[in-house]
């Protein structure tokens, strides 16, 4: 049984010789059954965790060898491909219950919990500076729910007697009233017990706890790696990370910015158009210009570091090649070729115009569609003209991953309401859309899994390549040493 199935049945009372329709009732079939399962959440959260751990790995040994690769898929890579999952379900469009379930299964990616008691601290904050809780609370849409269960709770007791006809009516009326009001983005967030003004606050609050748990995570390694270093020796693969603790902490914070800024923006925007606490607004621009200023921070530092090689060597194979340069920055562009290690720029620009295009066409699915399908097709073509990816499976893996969004996007305009679109097609596309996107997780969860398995149980590749290099490297005279003013 096909869960969410959801489709119009029309039954008609002809005439005898056909001429004349005497009724007409419509309705709407389903079976009751959802594929918004905890089971599902789990299943992916796990797939993130375990890229994390992965990613983790790889990042401590990595910064040790200057030149090697980020293992594929990455955490950013696999949350990357769940928040665009994600991103769908917020779509202005008519969505078939099927696959609009089945998109709240990664809202996690999108930081949105329904934590209740954070809802009410955050109500608490809004009404204190200048917001409107009247529609706008937890307490409402508790309200909501409690009356329209309470009215189809009527509905089947009385579905039997000649008035219930009435009292169904009063539920569907009650039923599409919510349905009406709720479109979008806030659709999406209300539908998870989270008020729409809301939302900013919520992610916000969740980044900072976040941010908290890692700093804790990573002192913590460092009280044990100092411990350890009284009484023992430890692999030399955690030298360097107790070396450079607080870089490595700051490493992970901007990989964190990196990895929310698409969906950052996007709140940010929301919050701007649809909230209402002066303060929330105001942190909104705060953050938002504060992530954007790290982002492009780094990327002068990069830029500037880079066009100064060029001058100087000619190449920018220093990046790659310098530790310095590369415990720093190599975040960015670990990923790719030497030649290409400028990519990091253009994805961070089509993370912030992704998240504009969603936040500012709220409300409107024909402008969301359309508009993002423009920003993934382009996006698309970049990675098929320049390849930038240093090994053959991080090609095929983001090149696959891009391919999924195009043809999700595309599959999104057949939902748009303007094309009219029957209800039996949109869900046949929602099961194909879902059954692509599901396979393609399932597929970054084996390639995880391996990866793991080569960290823990394989030769590191690069650390062999770089013992062979300082075996076969001739003896240079002391000024051959170009790299030591990089900072």
């Amino acid at each position: 049984m096909v869960p969410d199935l959801d489709a119009e049945a029309t039954l008609k009372l002809d005439e005898k010789d056909g001429k004349n329709e005497l009724s007409c009732i419509q309705s709407t079939v389903g079976n009751g059954h959802s594929l918004n399962t905890p089971m599902v959440s789990y299943a992916a959260a796990g797939i993130s965790g375990a890229a994390l751990v992965v990613s983790g790995v790889g990042a401590v040994g990595a910064t040790a060898h200057p030149g090697a690769p980020g293992a594929s898929p990455s955490f950013i890579q696999v949350m990357g491909f769940f928040q665009a999952i994600a991103l769908n379900g917020l779509c202005s469009v008519d969505y078939p219950p099927v696959y609009r379930s089945f998109t709240k299964n990664f809202s996690f990616s999108l930081g949105l919990f329904p934590w209740t008691s954070l809802q009410v601290s955050i109500d608490n904050f809004r009404n204190a500076t200048g917001g409107n809780l009247t529609e706008n609370s937890v307490s409402y849409l508790r309200s909501l729910k409690v009356q329209s269960n309470a009215t189809n709770s009527t509905a089947k007791k009385r579905s039997l007697d000649l008035t219930s006809r009435h009292v169904q009516l009063l539920g569907r009326d009650i039923q599409e009233e919510v349905n009406n009001r709720l479109s979008g983005i806030k659709k999406g967030v209300e539908e998870l017990s989270i008020p729409a003004a809301n939302t900013f606050m919520t992610v916000l609050l969740v980044f900072a706890i976040v941010i908290a748990v890692i700093a804790a995570g990573i002192l913590l390694g460092k009280v044990i790696l100092e411990i350890w270093a009284l009484y023992s020796t430890f692999p030399e693969r955690l030298s360097n990370f107790r070396q450079h603790y607080w870089g490595f902490l700051a490493r992970t914070i901007t990989n964190l910015i990196l990895l929310l800024y698409g969906i950052w923006t996007l709140y940010c925007i929301f919050q701007f158009t649809r909230g209402d606490s002066w303060a929330a607004k105001t942190l909104a621009a705060v953050t938002l210009t504060l992530f954007t200023g790290v982002l492009g921070y780094f990327t002068f530092r990069i830029w500037s570091l880079a066009r100064r090689l060029k001058k100087t060597e000619g190449t920018a194979s220093a990046l790659f090649e310098d530790k310095e340069a590369w415990r720093k920055y190599s975040l960015f562009y670990d990923h790719y070729k030497k030649d290409y290690w400028w990519i990091f720029v253009p994805v961070i620009v089509y993370l912030f115009v992704r998240g504009c295009v969603i936040a500012g066409g709220d409300g409107h699915g024909l402008v969301q569609s359309a508009g993002q399908f423009i920003v993934e097709g382009l996006m698309l073509i970049l990675l098929l003209w320049t390849r930038p990816f240093e090994t053959k499976s991080g090609r095929w893996i983001n090149i696959s991953i891009q391919v999924v969004r195009v043809l999700s996007v595309g599959c999104i305009i057949v939902f748009v309401d303007e094309f009219g679109i029957s209800k039996t097609t949109k869900t046949v596309t929602g099961v194909a859309l879902l059954a692509v996107q599901t396979s393609l997780a399932a597929i970054l969860g084996i390639l995880i899994l391996i990866n793991g398995i080569m960290a823990l149980f394989g030769k590191n590749p690069h650390e062999e390549r770089h013992k062979e290099k300082r075996r076969h490297a001739p003896i240079l005279p002391f000024y051959h040493y170009r790299y030591a003013r990089l900072t």
